[in-house]
C-alpha cells in the first residue's frame, strides 16, 4: 500500500527551487515542489508526500492528525517510512 505522508519543509534549494528538503518524524529527504508551485511553499510549511512529489500543502495540526494516524497503521506506516528513508533525490 502507498500512503501519503506528511512532511515538513526545512529547506528550498536555491539553485533547484523545485527541489525542497523534508523532515518526516526524523527522517529527512530530498522531494519535488514542483506541482505545488503556484502555491508558493516556504520552509515551515508543511507537505503531503506521495513517491517523492509534495501533492498539497497541508496545515500543521492537519499534518500531526495524520502522523498520529499514520502510526496507528503499522506495517504501512513502517513500509511508507522505509521507503522514505531508502529514497533519493540527487
Amino acid at each position: 500500500m502507498c500512503l501519503g505522508i506528511p512532511g515538513e519543509v526545512v529547506e528550498i534549494q536555491e539553485d533547484h527551487p523545485d527541489l525542497a528538503k523534508v523532515d518526516v518524524s526524523g527522517v529527512r529527504r530530498t522531494i519535488n515542489i514542483g506541482l505545488l508551485a503556484d502555491e508558493g511553499v516556504r520552509c515551515g510549511d508543511w507537505v503531503l508526500i506521495h513517491v517523492g512529489f509534495a501533492m498539497s500543502k497541508i496545515d500543521e495540526e492537519e499534518a500531526r492528525s495524520a502522523l498520529e494516524f499514520l502510526e496507528t497503521l503499522g506495517k504501512a506506516y513502517q513500509d511508507e517510512m522505509d521507503a522514505l528513508r531508502d529514497s533519493r533525490i540527487d
